[in-house]
């Protein structure tokens, strides 16, 4: 297996003057451009003395400059900690403290809201928009970034050439980067990532999704989150390709023409994304009356699925060669409809841990209704006497599996079994041909339309310390978030509220409870219970009565 900065490298030089990292209707950063940019931090990082294994935080949109800035302190060997950009600020301040981080990367939206006191190990702040230092408690780190340019231009007065570029690539075993799961509660888990991590999961994309020259990709999903972060920006890039960035959460409608103008070679995206598709373009057209006469006749039935599925593939630029979809299940009647218009798409199956990919499988041996099959990185096993037919917790061990959670030994411990295999928290079983079959989460995490992880425990313990909130549970509803709460009545009596204050309550705590998540996580309607929820006898709400 080949380090994925050392394939990094060899496409840096090999493809110099073509485009590489590129802001959708924006600036493009060619592969020299990339080395430029690392090299002009590598030079300022020494000179700061910032040594390898130091930890660098990014907070920051979706842009290129995101993309490039991971690169400069990823290949400088220092550890980088990614934090999404939709986490509450409070939650920033205390992930880049809490990481340890000397320097952070972020952007001109995220920067003001942020309080530089909650992260006194900062030396500086660097805003990616421009690469212009915004907050520094350091004077010598301070003049050392002025002089950026000019050590740059000393140490290469002819400019940068393509032999000169030289990234380390014997830390296979170092720790690379600091992925946080969680950032809504004071407890969050650190995925500690290593370098043979990435290079496993890259090394597996390229053998089985090359990369072919001319090849275009639209990174959408967020990439502070693993799954975005290798395989819409890392394995590309590597393969030669060129990586459109779109910025904030797209609407759909921008999406699309950006899908159309770069014409993108995979599609990477979460199941809710082509269910929407699904449900406003394929399903009104293919269940009026005269197409369903016409479908259930062979042979007229495969001209009109082919119209289809062409229609859907120029919707996406009609470049595609396969639709990839993973952290959730397809809807099965989606799915069925996929499968009779042809549409070569897959789902697989991973998680942060694993840096992420566990399984997978090409849309023409895809199983429907499983996730894949396992990488050839991993070893995959069902924890379950009959694997086969009796559910069983998933566990995997493999190159690519995280050391464990940062400064979080309780958690790491937890996370694997005594002989070395990391506990998943998802049930499945395998058939006989190695096709990995979700049975359901031990988990209750709901993932959101452009990937993100939410935990609804989170967002419950927030709402129940609510004025008059007895208890909650938050549930996905056509991809919208809607808590159901039982308030406490009597004391909303005792309070004297009259009837109209009454009915304001449940909205009240949903506006107030928003003001203080991320973005993605926002509630979008209450629904007042009349009764307590049911529990186990362990007084555990029964979850799967509120779907």
């Amino acid at each position: 297996m080949q380090h994925y900065l050392s394939i990094l490298q060899s496409t840096i030089k090999s493809h110099w003057t073509q485009p590489a990292l590129c802001q959708y209707r924006g600036e493009t950063l060619k592969y020299s451009d990339i080395a430029e940019i690392l090299e002009k931090f590598h030079i300022l990082f020494e000179k700061a003395g910032i040594k390898k294994g130091d930890k660098i935080s990014l907070c920051a949109r979706n842009t290129n400059r995101w993309a490039v800035s991971f690169l400069a302190v990823n290949t400088y060997e220092a550890v980088i900690v990614p934090i999404l950009a939709d986490f509450h600020p409070d939650n920033v301040n205390y992930l880049v403290d809490h990481s340890d981080s000397i320097l952070l990367f972020t952007d001109s939206d995220i920067c003001p809201k942020l309080d530089f006191a909650k992260m006194p190990k900062l030396k500086g702040i660097i805003n990616i928009d421009d690469f212009s230092l915004v907050h520094s408690n350091d004077e010598e780190f301070t003049a050392l970034f002025k002089n950026l340019d000019a050590n740059f231009k000393a140490k290469y007065p002819q400019g940068l050439k393509p032999e000169d570029v030289s990234i380390p690539v014997d830390n296979m075993g170092d720790l690379a980067v600091i992925n946080y799961t969680s950032g809504t509660t004071s407890a969050p888990k650190g995925v500690m990532l290593r370098y043979e991590c990435i290079s496993a999961s890259v090394d597996f994309a390229l053998r089985r999704l090359p990369v072919y020259e001319g090849d275009k990709l639209v990174s959408m999903l967020p990439m502070a989150h693993i799954y975005g972060l290798v395989f819409e920006f890392i394995y590309p890039l590597c393969g030669g390709a060129a990586v459109y960035f779109l910025g904030k959460a797209p609407a759909p409608s921008l999406l699309l023409k950006a899908m159309k103008d770069v014409k993108p070679y995979l599609v990477i995206t979460v199941p809710l994304v082509l269910e929407k598709v699904y449900k406003s373009s394929l399903k009104p057209v293919l269940s009026k009356p005269a197409i369903k006469i016409l479908s259930a006749i062979p042979g007229i039935n495969q001209l009109i699925f082919k119209k289809v599925r062409t229609s859907l593939q120029e919707a996406f630029g009609g470049n595609t060669r396969e639709f990839i979809m993973g952290g959730a299940a397809l809807n099965p009647e989606v799915e069925d409809c996929f499968r009779r218009i042809k549409l070569p798409y897959t789902v697989g199956y991973g998680m942060t841990e694993a840096a992420p990919l566990l399984a997978y499988e090409g849309h023409k041996d895809y199983a429907k209704g499983s996730c894949g099959k396992k990488v050839d990185c991993a070893d995959v096993r069902i924890d379950s006497a009959d694997p086969q037919n009796i559910v069983g917790e998933i566990q995997a061990k493999g190159i690519n599996i995280c050391s464990g959670y940062y400064k979080n030994e309780a958690a790491t411990q937890a996370a694997f079994t005594a002989d070395g295999y990391l506990r998943t928290g998802d049930l499945g079983v395998i058939d006989a041909q190695g096709n990995i079959f979700i049975r359901g989460r031990s988990k209750n995490m709901i993932l959101s339309a452009n990937g993100q992880n939410i935990y609804p425990e989170e967002i419950e313990a927030l709402i129940n310390t609510k004025p008059y909130a007895v208890e909650s549970v938050v549930v996905d509803r056509s991809g919208k978030l809607v808590a159901l709460i039982y308030l406490d009545n009597e004391a909303m009596e005792k309070a004297g509220l009259d009837a109209e204050a009454i009915s304001d309550v449940p909205e009240n705590i949903r506006l107030t409870v928003n003001k203080e998540l991320p973005g993605y996580s926002q509630i979008a309607k209450v629904e007042v219970m009349g009764q307590p929820f049911e529990k186990t006898p362990k007084m555990s709400i029964k979850r799967f009565l509120y779907k």
